[in-house]
């Protein structure tokens, strides 16, 4: 809670604390209770109307002053908790808060960024760039803070706690990436979030080669293992530097989708749709229609599993993916029809 929230809250405490006291001590030395009410509101607050009954009494005395100690202090106490909070605009920032939860209830098919580290950032602003609606999660002030900076929909809260993620619309969410650095955090976070909406895309880091399998069996659709991916590059780029050179050698950094482009050859996904008349029918079908003017790179299943260079056997069924490469011109009007408009970029999933 924010100190000047704090501040309020304690000096509101307080100063009941202190009234009732007031009252109740007024009521023992043998007033009445509208007389006692009455003798606390106009000391406290300084109106100065005079005694509503004589004070003939030391201790009478000695306790009316402390009462007008008590609650000038709170009342400045809380006075001062306002003006902080309006310097500091806390009060802008609890009502921007508020329409971004009211935008949050209201998203559907967005995805849900949990950690807000470097690999955190580096993915929410790919997703931006790819006007992509995602919400970023973090329990730390100070990175919330910063994707707020950038226009992100932020949530702060513990992604591994259930209400946060119910918080962050996770049963309308299309995917979720777990991206913390601790492994233990980004396992918990995918078990918890597959039992919460089981439809959902996981995709999880690992830190360790051992985590993987961990991941998997927790629910992720893929896993990302940064220290493997960087290792396999370096290691290409030992063994084939031209090669990987010339993939990367445009001028704007452009993808191998983008390279693929300038050839005038694109690598497209026709998805198997419970209406497609390709359920049931196999690979050798899509080429038949195709007429040889494309060709069949990989199938992704359902399942996640992928499939490189599938036989022209291998049966097609509902929820599949095939992964088309030609020449743009000369896709087939069926395959056009239902390929995503963006071309699809691969990095670091895992293939049997």
């Amino acid at each position: 809670m924010h100190r000047p929230f704090r501040r309020i809250i304690l000096g509101s405490v307080f100063f009941v604390l202190t009234v009732v006291i007031a009252v109740y001590g007024y009521v023992l030395a043998g007033w009445s209770l509208l007389d006692a009410v009455y003798m606390v509101v106009i000391t406290i607050f300084g109106v100065g109307y005079g005694e509503v009954q004589p004070l003939d009494s030391a201790k009478l005395r000695i306790f009316t002053i402390l009462v007008i100690v008590a609650g000038v202090l709170s009342v400045a106490y809380i006075v001062g908790g306002f003006l902080q909070l309006v310097t500091e605009g806390e009060l802008r920032r609890v009502f921007k808060n508020k329409r971004m939860i009211q935008e949050i209830e209201n998203l559907s098919g967005h995805v849900i960024v949990c950690g807000y580290g470097r690999m955190g950032q580096m993915l929410s602003h790919k997703l931006w760039q790819e006007k992509q609606v995602f919400v970023v999660l973090d329990n730390d002030s100070e990175r919330i803070a910063l994707a707020q900076e950038s226009g992100y929909l932020v949530y702060q809260g513990n992604a591994t706690d259930e209400s946060t993620l119910e918080a962050a619309g996770i049963a309308r969410a299309k995917a979720l990436s777990t991206v913390l650095p601790e492994d233990a955090s980004n396992v918990f976070i995918t078990l918890t979030a597959r039992e919460m909406n089981p439809q959902l895309i996981i995709l999880a880091r690992g830190k360790l080669p051992s985590t993987e399998k961990k991941l998997r069996l927790a629910g992720a659709n893929h896993v990302v293992l940064p220290v493997a991916i960087g290792a396999i590059r370096m290691a290409h780029l030992i063994t084939h530097p031209t090669a990987v050179d010339f993939l990367s050698q445009t001028d704007k950094g452009a993808s191998l989708n983008e390279l693929l482009g300038e050839l005038d050859i694109q690598l497209n996904e026709l998805p198997i749709t419970a209406s497609s008349p390709l359920v049931g029918g196999t690979i050798g079908d899509i080429e038949v229609r195709g007429r040889g003017t494309f060709i069949t790179v990989a199938l992704r299943r359902a399942t996640g599993e992928v499939l490189i260079h599938p036989g022209r056997e291998t049966h097609l069924a509902i929820d599949d993916s095939v992964i088309l490469m030609g020449h743009q011109g000369d896709m087939p009007k069926f395959a056009q029809g239902q390929t995503h408009k963006q071309g699809l970029r691969y990095r670091g999933a895992r293939v049997r």
